[in-house]
């Protein structure tokens, strides 16, 4: 017996909501998360990374060009998809960079790294969701003083904190300033602006005509 037009329609939203529960159960391939947040006085920054499939790390940054180079880190921890705290093998070779190696598996690494010129950037192997905290007196929303890859989006908590994510994304970079930066700027724009009045005064006082 043929399916009626009412049956289908039922069958269909009744299909189309059991492939959004086993959407929302099942995660995405890839969809790994990676958060950095900016310690005070923005001389160092806190590292917490999603890790899977995988015996090793480095412990490497990228520069402009997207080339590894070394990074000293602190306070290095991983731990297991059950919160367990993991052990792991350090490797310091010369000239080389800094590697930890560990029972192959998912993990969670989180280290303490040096930040230099307030500025994040980084790139990956695979896509991640990117969360970047920043904390007053630190801000991103002026962009005549920070700089932002393509595809951010701007957050700012109740608490003034701002936090900046990027969707799956295989590289980021990020620019922020604080305060006292912005102050300077709005000091600046305001002598430009009387300078400026002073500049044109006799410019419109030798375009009066003559009584």
């Amino acid at each position: 017996m043929r399916t009626s037009h009412r049956d289908r329609r039922g069958f269909t939203l009744a299909t189309l909501c059991a492939a959004l529960i086993i959407t929302c159960i099942i995660p995405s391939v890839g969809a790994l998360n990676v958060t950095y947040v900016v310690l005070p006085n923005a001389t160092h920054y806190l590292t917490t990374m999603d890790i899977n499939d995988t015996s090793e790390f480095q412990f490497t940054n990228s520069d402009i060009i997207g080339e590894n180079i070394p990074v000293s880190v602190t306070n290095v921890t991983l731990t297991a998809e059950n919160g367990t705290p993991v052990n792991y093998n350090w490797t310091t070779q010369w000239g080389s960079t800094d590697e930890i190696t560990f029972d192959k598996g998912n993990y969670t690494i989180s280290y303490i790294s040096p930040l230099e010129n307030n500025q994040i950037q980084e790139s990956f192997d695979i896509p991640y969701n990117v969360s970047v905290y920043l904390a007053e007196p630190y801000d991103v929303r002026n962009p005549l003083l920070a700089g932002l890859s393509s595809g951010a989006d701007i957050i700012r908590t109740p608490e003034n904190t701002t936090i900046v994510k990027w969707n799956q994304t295989v590289s980021f970079d990020l620019r922020f300033y604080d305060k006292a930066r912005e102050d300077l700027l709005y000091l600046f724009g305001e002598f430009m602006i009387i300078l400026a009045v002073l500049l044109l005064i006799p410019f419109f006082l030798m375009q009066r005509p003559p009584e």
